[in-house]
């Protein structure tokens, strides 16, 4: 409300001398949220085309309220009888930043007990799993703080050009001793025990698979992971707005999480998105808006984040880009099949999980 009183008090009188208006929403109830599912983007329409992540929850879920909102990307809809609101943030970690902050201020919606679902795509690590695989994510690294010296000018002694701020060479990373106090947003860790509660939750979710999935899967013949078939697993997040690719760039998103985790985080999914939904979601946590512990991250795998053996690293990328994931639409089916399970025990058992969050046994 003070936020509000703000913007009646000053933003709103500057905003009339430019000829512009501003919906308020003062004399409006609430709608009190149970859970929100985070979508990235989506391909086409919003109904009754291709799906991208966020179609499938608006229609299954029968998101049929739409709340207009201008001031980010997409506009809100929501399941005003089960309390589910759905948002699409844009790509990016800009986008995603500016999306989560706005839903999280506006006054039309009451997110102090809501759960928060981000369920979108990435790409997979080979050396853990496949593609059509749904990762529960327990630490979420941000990949692009840092400093980037070209790889043709660095000195003999480095493996990179690529390392943290505030360091003068990849062989002299900062000291780490709590994941919690990463100084500028470099790690975040996930409420383990809801995380855990997740994963056992659908662990045994049978997902789907293509013939085509196992077509680009025996192309990696001395990965045994990748070539295995689709299924829900744990594991650690890269969250950078750069599309990556690549053997040594796989090898360096490793060894990042690896340090950025106190070696707690192993490196499986690479996406865009997370590290700026978190940030934002802990500020409004801070003012009292929402309960970041809540948050539960599941990526499904679209693509590797390398290239098989027998393909360069941009020979496969150019693949990618010309001819489509092979696992996309299974990936965005997963993302429902599994995350719909979390969202359906959250409503039925809301009386018991609105104040004391499910936890493994």
């Amino acid at each position: 409300m003070q936020i509000q009183r703000l913007y009646q008090s000053a933003l709103l009188p500057l905003l009339m001398c430019l000829g512009l208006s501003f919906p308020s929403y003062a004399d409006e109830t609430p709608l009190k949220v149970k859970v929100v599912i985070v979508s990235m983007f989506e391909i086409g329409e919003d109904e009754g085309d291709t799906p991208g992540e966020f179609q499938l929850w608006k229609t299954r879920q029968h998101l049929t309220t739409r709340y207009a909102q201008p001031h980010a990307f997409h506009d809100i809809y929501a399941n005003t009888e089960t309390g589910v609101v759905g948002i699409v943030t844009g790509m990016g970690i800009a986008r995603a930043s500016a999306a989560i902050m706005a839903l999280g201020l506006d006054e039309r919606f009451d997110l102090t007990d809501a759960y928060w679902l981000v369920a979108g795509i990435a790409g997979i690590d080979p050396n853990d799993s496949t593609i059509g695989s749904a990762v529960w994510t327990d630490y979420v690294v941000d990949g692009d703080l840092a400093h980037h010296i070209d790889a043709r000018e660095i000195p003999e002694d480095w493996n990179t050009g690529y390392f943290p701020l505030f360091t003068d060479s990849p062989n002299n990373p900062p000291p780490l001793t709590d994941v919690s106090q990463s100084p500028n947003g470099e790690v975040y860790a996930l409420n383990h025990s809801l995380t855990q509660w997740a994963y056992e939750h659908t662990k045994d979710t049978e997902l789907f698979n293509t013939p085509a999935m196992d077509n680009l899967r025996a192309k990696y013949k001395h990965f045994p992971n990748a070539r295995a078939k689709p299924s829900v697993v744990k594991g650690a997040h890269l969250s950078a707005s750069t599309f990556w690719h690549g053997k040594l760039l796989n090898q360096w998103a490793n060894e990042w999480v690896d340090h950025w985790t106190n070696s707690q985080g192993n490196f499986v999914t690479s996406g865009m998105e997370d590290s700026a939904t978190l940030q934002s979601l802990t500020y409004l946590a801070n003012a009292g808006r929402v309960n970041k512990e809540r948050v539960l991250i599941l990526r499904t795998a679209s693509n590797f984040t390398m290239q098989p053996h027998s393909l360069t690293a941009a020979d496969n990328l150019r693949l990618e880009r010309s001819q489509g994931y092979a696992a996309m639409n299974a990936s965005i089916e997963a993302a429902y099949k599994v995350g719909s399970q979390v969202v359906s025990y959250l409503i039925e058992h809301w009386e018991v999980v609105k104040n004391k969050p499910p936890s493994a046994h």
